[in-house]
């Protein structure tokens, strides 16, 4: 009988371990393939191999995981992935943006809001309200432009949120949405080594990270039980992670001569 109380209490306690382990690797893991990307920008100052699209897609993702749980409630660990993932792709941003500014001096300068021309510092036309170019979408020259897009994507969609909260087509569509639109996280990078024939500037190591970690998101999900949309969507994740590990091999074995970069002075842009 002890023995067998015994045996119980250890297996909690190793339950308890593993589901503590699991749920600090979901928060924190999806972090990590950007410290290598994130030290490498800062030690080369080139954010050229790095797709600012990616923060955007995981930015948009988090967004809309987050207001997903308002009516469909999952496991917590997840919303603070999505908390900490947001934090992390501003800091990329605003890497990215700084090291551009600083060794692109040539570029002309856009923005998202009205700024006024007498802003030396920027010079940025005077305009009546937003810069609708989308030629240059997403490839403003201030991380304060940036922040206010975020901003009032954020207001929009949780005002939509909020007025449509009891219709269960609608949630389970913003589920579904966010998941999806994380699927495609690679998908910008994808296009971005395919535009330049090259893998060169983009960090392997964060690729790997994505695989794995991608990986072991889709099997915690299916653990757990989470809503359909997050395995499914887990899985063609994985799938884009794979394409990209196979540019690196390809590229590696069967160089080619870069596009040139003179009209594409970022690699947003190039996206």
């Amino acid at each position: 009988m002890m023995e067998n109380e015994l045996l119980d209490q250890i297996t909690h306690v190793v339950h308890q371990l593993v589901s503590w382990v699991a749920s600090f690797a979901i928060i924190f893991g999806g972090v990590v393939p950007y410290i290598p990307q994130y030290r490498d920008i800062r030690r080369t100052q080139n954010a050229e191999g790095f797709s600012t699209y990616v923060c955007l897609v995981l930015l948009v993702a988090n967004i809309l995981r987050i207001l997903f749980r308002f009516g469909h409630y999952f496991e917590t660990p997840l919303l603070w992935q999505s908390i900490i993932m947001i934090i992390t792709m501003l800091i990329m941003l605003k890497l990215c943006t700084n090291v551009r500014m600083a060794t692109e001096l040539n570029t002309k300068h856009r923005s998202f809001t009205a700024t006024d021309s007498k802003d030396e510092e920027i010079k940025v036309p005077k305009r009546l309200f937003l810069d609708f170019d989308w030629n240059y979408f997403w490839s403003w020259s201030r991380f304060m432009d940036y922040l206010q897009c975020v901003l009032a994507f954020t207001v929009l969609v949780t005002y939509v949120t909020y007025l449509l909260l009891d219709s269960v087509l609608f949630i389970e569509s913003l589920g579904f949405l966010a998941v999806f639109t994380e699927a495609m996280l690679g998908t910008p990078q994808l296009y971005c080594n395919y535009q330049n024939k090259s893998t060169e500037g983009m960090s392997i190591k964060m690729v790997l990270m994505w695989t794995s970690g991608d990986t072991f998101k889709t099997g915690y999900f299916l653990l757990t039980q989470a809503p359909m949309q997050f395995w499914i969507c887990g899985l063609l994740q994985v799938c884009v992670d794979i394409a990209i590990l196979f540019q690196v091999y390809y590229y590696s074995l069967y160089p080619q001569k870069p596009v040139s970069h003179t009209t594409h002075t970022t690699s947003a842009k190039a996206l």
